[in-house]
């Protein structure tokens, strides 16, 4: 099975980029570190406030991974048509506890999926990997995920068109999760009572704007 086959199957009208709390009906959007300045007055970075986000997102994760789900590990990378690909290692080779599972990496270029002057010269390439979450190193994939804005490591690699984008899809449970940078990540699902536990237990990291949109779907009848 691909990631297209299993997206076909299972979130027939979702598209795979940014924002898919807004293209699914049942989903949760956290706004992580509310509470936390990530920049000081003197311009340095609060690292005690990288932690706090850290800490959320992991928590928030495993709630919703467990050691043996089976899940796609999905980036897409933005580029040139006309530059070359050179960047599946730098984005998969750091996280992965076998290295050999490099080999099963599938990739499909699509049209870039944003709006700008230059769109017709640029495109999307998609990495998608099949494994278990127990194959990841999953600490390391969420920091440097909330860490696209800021010069901090672990860092993905990419071009200079925009930071990967790196999305969780987990078949086991039909969740998808994506952390979009250090202010927020979303998750979408088939089933509401598979996210209704984050719904109660995270209530304070999801906005009242949001609230409004998903209690009907996720507070106990």
């Amino acid at each position: 099975m691909t990631i297209e086959e299993y997206l076909q199957e299972q979130f027939p009208s979702l598209e795979l980029i940014p924002s898919i709390y807004n293209q699914w009906d049942i989903g949760i959007h956290f706004s992580l570190g509310k509470s936390s300045y990530l920049l000081k007055e003197n311009d340095e970075m609060n690292l005690e406030g990288f932690q706090v986000i850290y800490k959320q997102t992991s928590q928030i994760f495993n709630e919703l991974f467990d050691q043996n789900d089976e899940l796609f590990l999905v980036t897409n990378l933005y580029k040139q048509i006309k530059e070359k690909s050179t960047k599946k290692l730098k984005v998969y080779q750091p996280y992965l506890k076998d290295h050999n599972s490099l080999n099963r990496i599938l990739v499909k270029t699509y049209p870039y999926p944003f709006e700008l002057e230059e769109e017709e010269e640029l495109e999307m390439q998609q990495f998608s990997l099949f494994c278990k979450r127990k194959d990841l190193h999953v600490a390391g994939l969420l920091k440097a995920a909330c860490n696209e804005d800021f010069p901090l490591k672990p860092k993905f690699g990419g071009y200079y068109i925009g930071y990967p984008d790196v999305f969780f899809v987990n078949t086991t449970k039909d969740i998808i999760f994506f952390i979009y940078d250090d202010r927020g990540c979303e998750v979408i699902a088939l089933d509401a009572e598979r996210i209704r536990p984050l719904y109660e237990k995270y209530y304070d990291c999801i906005e009242e704007v949001d609230r409004k949109r998903v209690e009907p779907l996720l507070k106990k009848k």
